[in-house]
């Protein structure tokens, strides 16, 4: 394996299912792998190593779908030394979206988009340069405080979103009632679980 090949879940074509980019396509890089191991978790089988590529490689399967955007996500992307990558999907002008817990620090400069979705610990210089803080909400009594918390790091137009966990109705209650108290917030569901597509 050289020092640039990725651990690759799966690469595939769909729509951006959450946040402020929700119905727009994209090309998702899972990337494999992740040491939070969150209960609720649900891309769990992005543990497993399907593949392991080289920036390059990965670049041309990208180049097999007609769309400009991609989201590296996982698993956590971050955990795995992805700068090659993001420096050639730049190089040929293809739009980067980056999805992270925000624990890793890294450089994500070129990244057009850079949404964090805190869990353990979070990187404070994550948070602060994130383009979307993206907190879930779940059946946890402290889990709208804690999400609260994280506006503070919010850079000059930056977006904070809150997700109902598993889109479950309570949850889904829950975000209203938040959303209602603090007006500046977004709802994001997760539409393609809505609408059955990967």
């Amino acid at each position: 394996m050289s020092s640039e090949s990725l651990k690759v879940n799966e690469i595939f074509y769909s729509i951006q299912g959450e946040g402020p980019y929700c119905g727009c396509a994209a090309v998702f890089i899972r990337l494999a792998g992740c040491s939070m191991g969150c209960a609720w978790c649900d891309t769990k089988y992005s543990q497993k190593t399907n593949a392991l590529m080289r920036p390059e490689d990965i670049l041309e399967e990208v180049k097999k779908y007609a769309c400009p955007r991609v989201i590296i996500t996982g698993g956590e992307p971050c955990e795995q030394h992805i700068a090659p990558l993001l420096e050639l999907l730049n190089k040929n002008g293809v739009e980067i979206h980056i999805e992270t817990n925000g624990s890793v620090n890294i450089d994500s400069g070129l990244a057009k988009c850079l949404t964090v979705s805190p869990k353990k610990n979070p990187a404070e210089a994550m948070l602060k340069k994130a383009d979307v803080i993206k907190c879930v909400i779940d059946a946890q009594e402290n889990s709208a405080r804690q999400a609260l918390q994280y506006q503070k790091y919010l850079k000059p137009g930056a977006v904070f979103c809150i997700q109902p966990e598993g889109n479950k109705q309570e949850n889904l209650t829950k975000c209203l009632e938040l959303i209602k108290q603090n007006p500046q917030i977004r709802l994001s569901v997760q539409l393609h679980k809505l609408i059955n597509v990967k």
